[in-house]
């Protein structure tokens, strides 16, 4: 049995856009009952995330934006930072905890302490911007831990596996002309934030370090299955990753409210083991994935479980 980091901090649960929104402590909530209550819990290796310092932020975002997100955090109520995505008083503290947790998964893996991590994290990260928060996200967790990977641990290469149902445009834009970073992304389309169409495959140096796979709503396991097989498996094996991170969408799935995906968890659990094959063969068995979407509370505490059951057979 491979040994299965889990990062999640009740802190995250104080980031609340409020009353009826989709991104919701509840998703935290109902991860961590159902892994709990069915024993996952226990098969897993509790790792304390830590705050993000500003030095390891600012390799992914501007200082600029940085500095306009302390100035406008609120002391009570909420600031809207964009039509969907708005901080609390707690909101700044757990996006500094949510990319801190990716940091100390990235080193508990690179420590040999675990062979792969799941960060349980919110505010997710994927759409956020070098100066700009939108679509939930604040800081871009999957791409700072990419960098602190390269920079602090000293690594050349690392896959981005984005099977979020939303295109991961902030991590899109962050590693657009850079071949040091392999992105692969599947996502609904037409579909927010409207890019990721198959023509975007990055620029100067980093042309053809892209891969994007728009899918048409209503695609499921076996079509899901066939692209990662198809598409993403040989351009992995000639990319040859140190590392790789998964940016762990769950709202592909068939009952989430905010798409029209097919998935299912035993679909999230064969791209799991899709994935945790390039790593076997690549990077060490080295795998950390962060949750980005998933709003079916059911679905998503199912799925989550799936992924991490596979993660611990591989």
């Amino acid at each position: 049995m491979g040994r299965t980091g889990f990062i999640y901090h009740p802190a995250y649960l104080n980031h609340d856009m409020g009353p009826g929104h989709p991104e919701s402590p509840e998703r935290l909530r109902t991860i961590v009952e159902r892994l709990e209550s069915t024993g996952t819990m226990r098969k897993l290796v509790r790792i304390e995330p830590v705050t993000a310092p500003d030095e390891w932020i600012l390799q992914v975002h501007t200082a600029d934006y940085v500095a306009d997100l302390k100035s406008r955090a609120p002391t009570s109520g909420r600031v809207s930072l964009d039509p969907d995505t708005s901080m609390s008083p707690g909101s700044l503290a757990a996006a500094y905890l949510a990319a801190g947790g990716a940091l100390a998964a990235a080193d508990a893996i690179m420590a040999g302490q675990v062979e792969h991590a799941f960060c349980a994290v919110r505010p997710p990260g994927h759409h956020a911007e070098s100066n700009r928060a939108m679509g939930f996200c604040l800081f871009n967790n999957v791409a700072i831990a990419a960098r602190y990977l390269q920079r602090k641990h000293g690594l050349g290469r690392v896959l981005i596996v984005d099977w979020d149902v939303h295109h991961g445009n902030g991590t899109q834009h962050s590693f657009y002309d850079d071949p040091s970073v392999l992105f692969f992304s599947t996502h609904q389309f037409p579909h927010y934030p409207g890019t990721g169409r198959a023509t975007e495959r990055g620029k100067g140096p980093g042309e053809g370090f892209t891969i994007n796979v728009p899918l048409a709503a209503g695609e499921g396991d076996q079509e899901y299955f066939d692209v990662f097989q198809r598409v993403l498996v040989p351009a992995a094996d000639a990319f040859r990753p140190d590392f790789v991170l998964i940016s762990a969408g769950f709202d592909a799935h068939k009952d989430d409210p905010l798409a029209g995906m097919g998935l299912t968890e035993e679909g999230y659990a064969g791209l799991t083991r899709i994935v945790a094959a390039i790593a076997r063969r690549h990077s060490r068995k080295r795998i950390l994935s962060c949750l980005e979407g998933g709003y079916n509370l059911a679905a998503l505490s199912a799925s989550v479980e799936r992924h991490l059951l596979t993660l611990l057979e591989v």
